[in-house]
């Protein structure tokens, strides 16, 4: 073995070592970082207002409608944005992939909270939906995006070898150019689910829930803890998302092109 093929050896085994210490480390240091925070909110001394806030059965509760929040965007943008982007890859629909990607990229391009008060002054809606569906609209373009990149990236050749051996349409899209395209799909939705959990901070202003109350609350009565706990919570689970979209890409895409 050469020292050129050495290095290059050495240089990709230290890459998958840090990889591996960062996906370990990311959730630990999270993990203590918001357990540290929580034990110092929960055990000083709170006037009445910010008891109302800071207890477990609250936090619980707002960490729960955020994670089920982000959760409910997660599942609409998948369940368009997949399916829209393998459609404008087929050659009759590919005229059309202009105008999807501008809208997209209007919702991407738009400040959140002025989607997610536009969308319900139009519909009047209060609550989860209120939230989700707005929210939804800003997160699809990158999974659109990768979708279409992932899939009109794969070697035409691939294609061509698959269709000279008698596979349909069909197969050509789900045996060949799919599994293919699953590395830049899983970072698309890595990127919106980061983008969710972000986002979900302003469901409050539509009665959606979320951390974002705390901010909120900590904020307008000027109780410092309150705000502090909300912001670490909202980091936190932001962090903990990306950790979790990063293990995705790892563990389920092609063990190939690893």
């Amino acid at each position: 073995m050469t020292s050129t093929e050495l290095s290059e050896t050495s240089t990709q085994s230290a890459n998958r070592r840090a990889d591996r210490i960062r996906l370990f480390a990311q959730p630990a240091v999270v993990v203590l970082v918001v357990g540290a925070v929580l034990v110092w909110a929960l055990t000083r001394d709170n006037d009445v207002i910010e008891a109302e806030a800071l207890n477990g059965s609250y936090l619980v509760t707002k960490a729960w409608e955020h994670l089920l929040l982000t959760g409910v965007v997660t599942a609409i943008v998948v369940a368009l944005a997949l399916p829209l982007g393998v459609v404008l890859t087929r050659s009759w629909a590919r005229p059309a992939t202009p105008l999807f990607m501008g809208i997209a990229n209007i919702g991407q391009a738009a400040p959140a909270l002025g989607v997610l008060v536009l969308f319900f002054l139009w519909s009047e809606w209060e609550g989860l939906w209120a939230a989700a569906l707005p929210i939804a609209f800003y997160s699809l373009l990158p999974v659109l995006r990768n979708t279409i990149v992932g899939i009109e990236s794969v070697d035409p050749t691939l294609v061509d070898a698959g269709r000279g051996i008698g596979m349909s349409s069909t197969s050509v899209l789900f045996r060949i150019e799919l599994p293919l395209a699953v590395p830049l799909i899983l970072a698309g939705l890595r990127t919106s689910l980061v983008l969710a959990v972000g986002t979900a901070t302003l469901a409050f202003f539509v009665n959606g829930g979320g951390l974002g109350e705390l901010i909120d609350a900590g904020y307008k009565l000027n109780r410092t803890a309150v705000l502090v706990v909300g912001a670490v919570l909202s980091v936190g689970v932001a962090l903990l998302v990306d950790w979790l979209g990063a293990v995705l890409e790892k563990y389920f895409g092609p063990k190939g092109l690893s």
